[in-house]
């Protein structure tokens, strides 16, 4: 397959950066579409996508570096050059969800809700990128005899000449059905918000268990006789699983009640301006006391001084009645 489409002086444009961008706006256009239709506020979605893509390829940096460890120590020097090469997907899901979480903490927004939208969107990028890791020969898959094998000519990372096990495709086959499942799980199926998300942790970390075995590319790391990825897969799963059936069992109206999104923040926002309402209250009873207390002050005031000119008038008129 061929990876560079066309080359503009020194800058080369390739497949697998089309794909990505292509994956990257369809996730914006399904993201609001969905957006759209549950209410939510999409400036804050598309706010969420920035800060999941960030957060992502940090996440998906940070994970290659880790899995490269070794070779970076030998030379250090290797790490600018991995800055544009080099990611890990896994590292990329649970840095974008990382970021996800952190926006709508910030902004007191819903997560499970924002994360049901999105997680769809996202395997629908994964479904596309995964077809320029096609295109590029990277992440490819084991030495194949079936007829289903596909032989490179022109790689950069796969071995050329030789029929490797398509495992770009068949994840790329299964990203797009993923998609498909959550939104229609999200539309007709769930019962709390929060389940999608449950279950995209739960089937993309079983699919991904699954066709690492037939992965060819032994750099990306091992633990034990697991892949990284594998490995990260088994926590990831269990997450999943513990997510969704907490959310399915949860009564709708507590579900409801639960604070979404950021609830410890939530939760001391309504403390704190309790408190205040309180202290306004206060105040505005010590005043109304205090003026009541001088408004009697002024009532006593003024009853002595009526009794006294009453006491005046009295004297006068004794004085007159004597003066007769």
């Amino acid at each position: 397959m061929y990876n560079d489409l066309f080359s503009i002086g020194p800058l080369t444009f390739h497949t697998y950066g089309l794909m990505t961008a292509i994956g990257i706006i369809a996730a914006y256009f399904t993201l609001e579409n969905r957006a759209k239709k549950k209410g939510l506020d999409f400036e804050k979605a598309f706010g969420l996508l920035i800060w999941c893509l960030i957060f992502g390829y940090l996440g998906s940096k940070v994970l290659y570096c880790l899995t490269i460890l070794p070779q970076l120590m030998k030379n250090p020097s290797d790490l600018l050059h991995s800055l544009t090469t080099g990611w890990v997907v896994y590292g990329g899901i649970l840095g974008g969800m990382l970021g996800g979480w952190l926006f709508c903490r910030r902004n007191k927004l819903p997560a499970w809700k924002f994360f049901d939208t999105a997680l769809a969107s996202m395997a629908l990028a994964q479904g596309f990128g995964r077809i320029g890791c096609f295109f590029a020969g990277c992440c490819y898959g084991v030495e194949t005899d079936a007829a289903t094998g596909i032989t490179f000519q022109h790689s950069d990372y796969a071995p050329n000449g030789v029929p490797l096990f398509p495992t770009q495709l068949l994840s790329s086959a299964f990203d797009f059905l993923l998609f498909f499942f959550l939104v229609y799980y999200d539309n007709h199926r769930k019962k709390n918000d929060g389940e999608p998300t449950g279950l995209y942790l739960i089937l993309y970390s079983l699919g991904r268990f699954v066709i690492e075995f037939w992965r060819g590319d032994l750099a990306r790391g091992e633990v034990g006789k697991l892949s990284t990825s594998q490995f990260i897969a088994v926590f990831v799963f269990i997450v999943g699983l513990i997510v969704f059936i907490r959310r399915r069992t949860m009564k709708p109206e507590a579900a409801a009640a639960e604070a979404d999104g950021a609830p410890e923040a939530a939760a001391a926002e309504q403390d704190e301006t309790a408190a205040e309402q309180a202290e306004t209250t206060a105040e505005q009873d010590k005043i109304a006391a205090e003026q009541a207390e001088t408004e009697a002050e002024q009532a006593e005031t003024t009853a002595e001084q009526a009794e006294t000119d009453e006491a005046v008038v009295q004297d006068d008129a004794a004085g007159a009645s004597a003066g007769e």
